[in-house]
């Protein structure tokens, strides 16, 4: 944080530099240091690297015989879907650590110091982004190991990875209200898990909606997760998908719009 301790001392040419510039440095800053607590913290890079890879080897060997997916094989069918989950998994992180920085006082530290007051909310943001993308790279080498064989282009395999990786993180902004809320981090964690494992389970990333239960089937196939992993999946694998990449965005955008409102309202009012 050094940078941001000192800007009052830097030369003339230095301090004269644009506020945007200003603001997107600030956010770097902050998004850099959060990754470096991922690092540092042994139960994070388990909880952010090790889980993934056990969904996918508990699903690909423990499931996968007794799940059939017409016309595709079910790890085909299974690591977009892992690769969805997994995403929306770190973006709760957004929540934990947003807590843990305002119980610690970290942020009104950072209130104290010359620097633009949208880094906090969207340096963490930025960061988890960064991490989603390691996370996509790991588990789609975990998956061509176990036999995921993508049919689709390049070109649509990485416009998928764009597609979660947005979904991710608008929802973070959400997580981020959730984190702000929250009198802890412990709290902030029994909050948001309550909300996202529903969401991710009763939807089509581990099995198709068809073998649910008929009244369940509705919710599962419209509800965002679902549309995201039916864009993510048929993108990977060169199937059609209807206009679920639009749905997706369109849910993203939505997202984002109510929900990084009130995040914003609530750092101002937590810090």
């Amino acid at each position: 944080m050094t940078d941001l301790a000192t800007r009052t001392a830097l030369p003339p040419s230095e301090s004269s530099r644009p506020a945007l510039l200003w603001a997107v440095s600030d956010v770097l800053t902050i998004a850099r240091r959060n990754l470096m607590a991922i690092v540092r913290i042994p139960v994070a890079l388990v909880f952010t690297f090790i889980q993934p890879i056990m969904f996918v080897l508990l699903f690909r060997y423990v499931f996968g015989g007794v799940v059939h997916v017409p016309g595709n094989s079910y790890v085909n069918y299974l690591i977009p879907g892992i690769l969805t989950q997994a995403t929306i998994f770190g973006s709760v992180n957004t929540a934990i650590g947003l807590s843990e920085d305002l119980q610690k006082g970290l942020i009104e530290r950072f209130r104290a110091l010359p620097m633009a007051r949208m880094a906090v909310l969207a340096g963490r943001t930025v960061a988890d982004t960064a991490r989603n993308v390691v996370v996509l790279i790991l588990i789609t080498g975990v998956g061509f190991a176990v036999g995921f064989r993508p049919t689709g282009s390049v070109w649509t395999y990485l416009q998928a990875c764009l597609v979660m990786l947005l979904f991710a993180y608008c929802l973070s902004w959400g997580f981020a209200f959730v984190g702000l809320a929250a009198p802890n981090s412990e709290a902030a964690q029994a909050i948001a898990f309550p909300i996202i494992f529903p969401l991710t389970f009763a939807s089509a990333v581990f099995v198709p909606v068809a073998s649910m239960p008929g009244w369940l089937q509705p919710f599962a196939n419209n509800q965002p997760i679902s549309q995201a992993t039916f864009a993510v999946r048929g993108l990977m694998l060169g199937q059609a998908h209807g206009a679920s990449t639009w749905i997706s965005v369109a849910w993203s955008i939505g997202i984002v719009a109510v929900l990084a409102p009130l995040a914003v309202a609530r750092y101002r009012r937590a810090a």
